[in-house]
């Protein structure tokens, strides 16, 4: 999550409700969610130039 470019808005935890979790003021409560095979398609749909919302493969 790049917290300079979230605005609060919560489209985050729309697209993907199993990964984002937002706290009292509208912005996600983690910068960093660990990503299981299963919600990576999922995640893939937060992904674009207009979200916060980055991807990374650690291994």
């Amino acid at each position: 999550m790049d917290r300079s470019r979230c605005t609060g808005h919560g489209l985050c935890a729309v697209l993907a409700p199993d990964l984002i979790r937002l706290g009292p003021h509208g912005y996600p409560t983690s910068i960093s969610v660990p990503v299981a095979p299963w919600q990576e398609r999922g995640a893939r749909r937060l992904v674009s130039p207009a979200l916060a919302v980055r991807l990374q493969h650690h291994g």
